[in-house]
Parts: structure tokens; C-alpha cells; sequence
């Protein structure tokens, strides 16, 4: 359960196998956008929260999954009613969200993208923008150096910048300053360990930016090279800022439930290749929601059992 969807997938696990889905659902929720002035997840939120999660859960039973991994990132997290939020929709679907932390959603994404890469891929960079959070890592092992979660979600800065649609261009640019500023600690702390051999943009912010930029659609499969460069970025950027949503829905490879977000990714995703002065990115197409069940994987299985994860998409992480 992330900041912009609820997602259920179903896997037939194996040790040694890869988390490729049986089965994969989801539903638009923009949990991020439901916040009151108090920070607290509203009425709204709360009931299509709970709806979704009460659908995911009877879909995995309808398909006979013998384990669950629910698990919530960045508009939970961050919610002043979280606890509460969590002892709601355990009361009435019997489910129990588990919050991931910033940090280890950045550390779950980033094994998802070492096992997709390898170690032949050196050192890797990886940036992944959800709804509501942004997470950055760096390693040359299976878990990252350094692991940061900052709260620059593309829904989030969309509800708390934007008023207007399209958005003001004075409003973009002390958007654009405020990154900046998140971003010089944690961009000082990644550049420490050195150049990247590989650099690498998870989430769907990062495919539909490189979508929109020229990169093969989704129907070529997922072993198509994908990458998005800084120039590119940069021209998308000034294109997109002068449309509607309505009219960025329109283009090829956004979808209309996230056309009214994208310009705050695109804004996140400049700033944060400009300030680990990374040029270009290939975009993986595996994140947190492969990284987790890599982990239980890892763990151990019985033989033939099924695991499922709901979250986010984003998220983020958020975060496929």
C-alpha cells in the first residue's frame, strides 16, 4: 500500500526462482492527497484505504495464496493517525499493515535492482520516486552504503505547491529551490563513495519519464534498455509545465491518474540527477515491491508456497 495505489500481486515462489506475478492488481488511491491541515489521513482516505485493502485481501484468499505480506510506505508512514490508521483496517479486513521504514524501502529497492543488474554493474546509484517519497541508495554490494528517504513524493509536492493546473511558473521555481535544498545533504553523502558504474531511476515517475521522452513503451516487454538522459529531461520539463492535465493525460505513456503529478516528479527526478551529477539513468523495471519478496525468497521457503505483497506503487518508493 503505497501513497498512490493499493497493489496485490500473487507469486508461486521458489528458492532460486524470480518474483515474476500470477496475478496483479491494483486500484488508484492518492492516499497522500487526503491529508488534513493536521497532517492526519481524513475520513476519505480512511474508507477507500480500507476498501481496497478488504478487496486485496479477499482476492488473495479467491485465489488460495497460503502468506501475505501487506506492507505501507510513505502516506502511512508520515500520517499523524498512522497507529490509528493501522488498528482500523485490521478491524475490519484482518489485515495488519506493516510500515516500512524510509530507509529500508530505499534498501529493498535497491536488492530488487542488484539482482536485476548483477554484479557485473559495479557500484549503483539508484533513485526512485513515489507519491509521497523519495529514496536514493548507493552500493557496490547487495545492500546499499548509504540508504536515504526523503519525503519528495511527486503526489505530495503536487498537493502541498501546486494550486493551480497548469501550475504558476513562480511556484515551480520555489519548488525547484526547495529540492535543491533537500538534496545537498544526502547527494554530499553519495558522492563520497564515488562515480557510479551504474545509475539507475525505479518507479513509474521514471518510466513515464523516459516514456515521454522517446524510451520504448511498456508492450516491449521488460528486458528492453530504457533510459532517460538529463538533457531530455530538461526540455521535458519546460514542455509539460505549460499543459493541463487534462492535456499531459493525453500524451502517449501517462496515464490520467497520474498527469496531474508528473511535473513534480520530473522536477524531483532533474534535481536529483543534477545534484549526483548523473547525466543519464536506465530505468529498472524492478523496485521495492520485487525486493521484498526477494527477501522473504531469501529467508526460505517451503515448497510451493505463495506469497503475495500489496502496497504502493510508487511507490515510491515509494517506489512495479
Amino acid at each position: 500500500m503505497g501513497s498512490n495505489t493499493v497493489h496485490l500481486v500473487a507469486v508461486d515462489t521458489r528458492n532460486g526462482g524470480h518474483p515474476t506475478p500470477m496475478s496483479d492488481w491494483k486500484t488508484t488511491l492518492r492516499l497522500v492527497e487526503l491529508v488534513d491541515d493536521d497532517g492526519a489521513i481524513d475520513d476519505k482516505g480512511l474508507r477507500k484505504l480500507t476498501n481496497a485493502v478488504g478487496e486485496a485481501a479477499d482476492l488473495a484468499n479467491t485465489l488460495g495464496c497460503s502468506e501475505i505480506m501487506p506492507f505501507a510506505t510513505s502516506a502511512v508512514r508520515s500520517a499523524t493517525n498512522s497507529d490509528a490508521v493501522l488498528d482500523h483496517v485490521e478491524k475490519e479486513t484482518g489485515v495488519r499493515l506493516e510500515i516500512l521504514s524510509g530507509e529500508d524501502e530505499a534498501r529493498l529497492t535497491f536488492l530488487a535492482v542488484r539482482r536485476w543488474y548483477g554484479w557485473s554493474a559495479g557500484r549503483i546509484t539508484n533513485l526512485d520516486i513515489g507519491g509521497g517519497s523519495l529514496e536514493l541508495s548507493t552500493g557496490s554490494d547487495e545492500l546499499p552504503d548509504v540508504a536515504v528517504s526523503l519525503d519528495l513524493g511527486a503526489g505530495r509536492l503536487t498537493h502541498q505547491w501546486f494550486d493551480t493546473d497548469p501550475p504558476e511558473r513562480k511556484k515551480i521555481n520555489l519548488l525547484r529551490d526547495y529540492i535543491d535544498a533537500e538534496l545537498v545533504d544526502p547527494a554530499r553523502q553519495m558522492r563520497a563513495y564515488g562515480t557510479a558504474g551504474l545509475a539507475v531511476g525505479t518507479s513509474k515517475t521514471f518510466r513515464t519519464l523516459a516514456r515521454l521522452t522517446g524510451a520504448a513503451p511498456s508492450a516491449e516487454g521488460p528486458y528492453v534498455k530504457r533510459t532517460l538522459t538529463a538533457p531530455g529531461l530538461r526540455q521535458l520539463i519546460a514542455f509539460i509545465s505549460r499543459m493541463t492535465a487534462a492535456d499531459r493525460a493525453e500524451l502517449e505513456g501517462i496515464s490520467s491518474d497520474r498527469s496531474h503529478q508528473i511535473v513534480a516528479g520530473a522536477l524531483v527526478a532533474e534535481a536529483s540527477m543534477r545534484a549526483l551529477g548523473l547525466e543519464k539513468i536506465e530505468i529498472c523495471p524492478w523496485a521495492l515491491r520485487e525486493g521484498v519478496i526477494l527477501r522473504r525468497i531469501d529467508k526460505g521457503l517451503a515448497d510451493g508456497r505463495a506469497v503475495e505483497t500489496v502496497d504502493a506503487v510508487d511507490q515510491k518508493r515509494t517506489r512495479p
